[in-house]
């Protein structure tokens, strides 16, 4: 079965880490070996384990902050430096484009046509194969510090970005992140308003219950939270609440399960719990919990973050590349769930979502005039 990932850090890992991600897992873990940095070593995404794992599309991200904090491979001293970065993430994806490895995809047209090649090819191919179509790319962005101002993001949403979670971990420039409890910025509001104007898509993740609260109140286009667990399997901020999770899905949004144990396991000590205590049995029962809230499988989904800053260390005992993503949809058949709701979770709620997303937008988009953009006749 096709399998969809709402949430792949590929530009940071393959900038800031240095990792040549069209390299196999198994090569780029021997390539650390020697290094004692976390997560090195550990490895468990790149390009050939996702077309292994038939990962046909992935929402990869543009990751950057200038807030002050001081982690290695991620901040930086001015949002400058946070643009460059970010920027960069956009151009390496690109480039993947050029080399044939993947597509970037930004509108309903080439959404539609990607999916239906891939699922005619799953269908005709039901061993593992490196003879795939190209891996289908949403450009995202994690923290929304890289934009300069909101008066820019237009100039984003032409280099492909579709999705933005203003928030990260902390106090970000335009919200109050992870292990916050501030909201949005003055300049935060005004990002959310403009991404409303533009028809982007509000990545929920991330935002402390003071910018989730007031975020919704002022957006009114497609949510989604990328990479999110729950509050009440798990209960800390990360996670968010069954009150939360209600309004996305009342929305029409979907949740994508992470796979970091730190938001599976509820006395995550870290330097101490290890991953023996996780399984991918245990992100399946986040993915339950949603489709028991919404009544349906039609609002959850995965968001792994794998690679996301740690390794197959901090990840689930039975994972050990993204290949693995498959084993969700064999644990939710053996709990009951029908195939068309397997292959909701796994795929379908995400290409679902763009669609109503990409649709909506273009619904609205004024009517070009006649002759508008063509050469006349000499």
């Amino acid at each position: 079965m096709l399998a969809a990932d709402s949430h792949l850090d590929l530009g940071w890992s393959s900038l800031q880490w240095n990792r040549d991600l069209e390299l196999s897992a198994y090569t780029l873990r021997a390539s650390e070996s020697a290094m004692t940095e976390k997560g090195r070593g550990q490895n468990t995404v790149c390009l050939p384990e996702m077309r292994r794992g038939r990962v046909a599309l992935a929402f990869t991200t543009v990751l950057a902050r200038s807030t002050g904090i001081k982690n290695p491979h991620i901040d930086y001293g001015s949002p400058a430096q946070a643009h460059a970065i970010g920027m960069s993430h956009i151009a390496y994806y690109r480039a993947l484009e050029r080399l044939g490895h993947v597509r970037v995809i930004t509108d309903l047209a080439a959404l539609n046509r990607h999916i239906k090649e891939w699922e005619s090819w799953d269908a005709a191919h039901k061993q593992p194969t490196d003879a795939t179509p190209p891996l289908g790319f949403v450009i995202s962005m994690e923290s929304a510090d890289p934009i300069l101002s909101p008066g820019e993001l237009g100039q984003w949403a032409e280099a492909g970005l579709r999705i933005i979670g203003p928030a990260h971990y902390g106090p970000g420039r335009y919200a109050g992140g992870t292990g916050t409890e501030l909201g949005l910025s003055k300049i935060g509001v005004e990002l959310v308003r403009k991404m409303d104007r533009l028809g982007l898509i509000l990545d929920m993740t991330h935002f402390s219950d003071q910018a989730f609260w007031q975020a919704a109140d002022i957006f009114k286009g497609p949510v989604l939270a990328s990479h999110n667990n729950c509050r009440a399997l798990v209960p800390h901020q990360r996670q968010f609440s069954d009150e939360q999770l209600k309004w996305i899905i009342a929305r029409g949004g979907v949740i994508g399960a992470a796979f970091d144990i730190w938001m599976l396991i509820p006395e995550f000590n870290r330097g101490a719990t290890t991953n023996r205590q996780a399984s991918i049995a245990t992100v399946c029962d986040h993915i339950d919990h949603v489709c028991q809230l919404a009544g349906s499988a039609r609002h959850a989904a995965i968001g792994s973050d794998l690679d996301g800053g740690f390794g197959r260390e901090q990840a689930p005992h039975d994972l050990d590349t993204i290949a693995d993503l498959q084993k969700v949809g064999e644990i939710l058949s053996g709990r009951g769930y029908s195939q068309s709701d397997v292959a909701a979770i796994m795929y379908g709620n995400w290409v679902r979502l763009l669609r109503e997303a990409w649709g909506a937008k273009a619904a609205k988009a004024p009517a070009r005039k006649a002759g508008a953009g063509t050469r006349k006749s000499r």
